[in-house]
């Protein structure tokens, strides 16, 4: 009965959720994510292409919005990210904290109309380059070439430039991403932070064809299934260990 116990327990930490490294995640499933301009300006930062566009609206619109948590030294704050976009490839947004420093790109896109999600850093040639980065409570949803996902960054310091933009998925190759908005340095704690009035030219980065699957050639991880699994032979090994 002590083992069952145990077991038990260790079912119940599998279901608690840890930041996860994103090079190689591929979600079959869809969750709808509630993204919205309320709160912009006011409880949220948020930057838009064409700028200040609704994304509950009909017309075209890539939009992000960032929620920053309480900051805790040394290593920064958790940012709570929702983006929606179109595209029939893959919607992204990407932070940079200066120029000395990669880029990062959070991807979130659609392969066979399913979800996926990917981190990415631009590198200093523009190059796309598959980077683990942990992220947390990720979801999102595929409607056509309608996309939308949510997720938490931890452990971001500073003032950083955020960078929305879109790419193509060419069966199971990542294209290159094409920005369509270059925030300028934004104070990410203060929702009141205004975006650059003229969004900056960006040239757009390339890259080898890169397997959305598999990252950095990683095998594409299901956590979905894997909880699942083990949730479903739990009884079993318990009903055996009494």
């Amino acid at each position: 009965m002590e083992r069952g116990l145990i077991l038990l327990v260790a079912a119940l930490v599998l279901y608690a959720p840890p930041a996860v490294q994103g090079t190689a995640l591929l979600f079959s499933n869809n969750t709808q994510v509630n993204v919205t301009r309320a709160g912009c300006r006011t409880s949220k930062l948020c930057v838009a292409s064409p700028i200040d566009c609704d994304p509950t609206g009909t017309g075209a619109c890539l939009f992000a919005s960032v929620v920053g948590g309480e900051a805790m030294a040394p290593n920064g704050t958790q940012l709570s990210i929702q983006l929606q976009g179109e595209s029939v490839g893959y919607v992204a947004l990407g932070l940079n904290v200066s120029a000395a420093e990669a880029t990062m790109l959070f991807v979130c896109g659609s392969q066979n109309s399913s979800f996926f999600f990917q981190t990415w850093n631009i590198n200093s040639t523009s190059e796309l380059v598959p980077t683990e980065r942990s992220v947390s409570n990720i979801r999102g949803a595929v409607n056509g070439s309608w996309i939308q996902c949510g997720f938490d960054v931890p452990n971001v310091t500073g003032t950083a430039s955020l960078l929305l933009g879109t790419g193509a998925v060419n069966g199971s190759a990542l294209g290159p991403f094409t920005v369509k908005l270059n925030s300028g340095p934004l104070n990410l704690a203060d929702p009141a932070a205004t975006p650059a009035a003229t969004p900056a030219a960006t040239p757009a980065p390339t890259a080898s064809p890169t397997d959305v699957a598999a990252g950095n050639g990683a095998a594409a991880v299901q956590p979905h299934a894997v909880l699942l699994l083990g949730v479903l032979s739990l009884p079993a090994v318990l009903s055996g260990r009494t």
